[in-house]
């Protein structure tokens, strides 16, 4: 990249992160902290011998599915020292709670270079791996001058992204052939990390972390307690729509089953007030964990629940009767389902489930999930008939565990990288 190009472009990053900082004042009053997002990662201590490997996932989807794999990389004989990066604020949150014990967790800086080389300086990583994509410019480059091999691993390229990096030309190629290695998802992602540069002798396939990230159970104390607080009637039927995007709370709220409670959890924050607006005293559940929401194990108002808080949705599938996996319904791409399908729960989707498409697919032909255009039809049955719900409860856990193992299988690969010698190649 020229002076010229790269002036350029820090000049657009500096105005994208006022926008950033405009945007967080007026939605919570109060500017962000940008401290950590310039690079300040301040002294890591190390809490293993071997060698450092940092881990990173862009958001709370990445941060899961990575949580395996750190925690079979901690545990193996080579013993190094793991460390968590995310990118969003909201997976910053997620990884602090889920890797507590685990690993130390900082935030990935921005791509200046400056904030680049502060950000490495500060953690002194012996290997980078990225959770799904997420290659950046500067953070490529400086890596390559340091000589730290940077992989991708639970590799995805969905159509959408090949077709954008594909117009990025010598540039992204040149980026993409940086990688030791990318293991991707499923064949076709391995065929599209390919044609964007990655040599044929370092893509490989492994199955999705995500199978293995679905199978955490999540405590069924919490859960009772997150019932409580909400006012759930445990005698009635519930049905939780997870991970919603635009336009379907308003399908999911016209359809609803008759006598059945509903919890909506958007998947997208900035939503929750438009989302909580649709039903007049709709309870939400961030004024009921500070306290000020309706009385606990009250019975009033209408029965439509609003989920509005991070890290708290595998308890709601928890609680669930029936589970639909939202973004599905429209063209966004689909949610993960494998969060309810692993707690044994009857669980369905809309028609777009591009970004999980191979999951899904093992999953309706096990009989463990059903795709639909009116989900809460399906729920509807699935209130009326317990036993059919279990059965596809059962064979959704069944399709999962035959696709357990993800993470030891990436963990073996990871390894033989470090060290790497010779890397980049001349």
């Amino acid at each position: 990249m020229n002076n010229s190009a790269g002036m350029l472009r820090d000049l657009a990053l500096g105005l994208g992160l006022a926008g950033y900082a405009a945007k967080k004042r007026a939605q919570t009053g109060a500017w962000p902290s940008l401290r950590e997002r310039t690079g300040w990662a301040g002294v890591v201590p190390r809490r293993a011998p071997g060698p450092r490997i940092l881990l990173h996932g862009v958001s709370v989807g990445e941060v899961d599915a990575l949580e395996p794999l750190a925690r079979a990389l901690a545990e193996s004989p080579q013993r190094p020292d793991v460390l968590l990066s995310a990118g969003t604020a909201t997976g910053f949150v997620r990884a602090q709670a889920l890797y507590a014990g685990l690993a130390p967790v900082v935030r990935f800086p921005l791509d200046f270079t400056w904030m680049v080389r502060r950000f490495l300086d500060s953690v002194d990583p012996g290997l980078v791996l990225l959770g799904e994509l997420e290659l950046w410019p500067s953070f490529m480059k400086e890596c390559q001058r340091r000589r730290i091999p940077v992989a991708v691993v639970n590799g995805r390229l969905s159509g959408r992204s090949f077709r954008m990096y594909s117009r990025g030309g010598r540039f992204v190629r040149r980026m993409f052939g940086q990688l030791a290695m990318a293991a991707a998802q499923t064949r076709l992602y391995r065929e599209r990390f390919v044609a964007l540069g990655v040599p044929p002798d370092r893509a490989v396939v492994g199955a999705s972390l995500k199978w293995d990230a679905a199978q955490r159970a999540p405590d069924p104390e919490a859960a009772e307690a997150l019932a409580c607080d909400l006012g759930l009637d445990r005698d009635r039927p519930l049905v939780v729509a997870g991970s919603t995007g635009p336009g379907e709370e308003e399908a999911i709220l016209r359809s609803r089953p008759p006598g059945c409670q509903l919890l909506l959890a958007p998947r997208n924050q900035d939503r929750w007030d438009e989302v909580a607006a649709l039903v007049p005293g709709m309870t939400r559940r961030s004024r009921t964990a500070r306290g000020s929401g309706r009385a606990r194990g009250s019975r009033a108002g209408p029965p439509v629940f609003l989920l509005d808080t991070i890290g708290e949705l595998p308890l709601a599938y928890s609680l669930a009767d029936a589970v639909f996996v939202g973004r599905s319904l429209g063209p966004m791409g689909g949610s993960n389902p494998l969060e309810p399908v692993a707690l044994g729960k009857p669980t369905a989707m809309g028609p777009h489930c591009e970004n999980f498409a191979e999951i899904v697919s093992q999953l309706v032909r096990g009989g463990g999930l059903v795709v639909s255009r009116d989900p809460m039809a399906v729920a509807a049955k699935w209130l009326a008939d317990p036993d059919g719900a279990a059965q596809v409860g059962r064979a959704g856990r069944r399709v999962l565990e035959q696709n357990s193992g993800a993470a030891e299988q990436q963990a073996r690969l990871v390894l033989e990288l470090v060290p790497v010698p010779h890397w980049p190649p001349a």
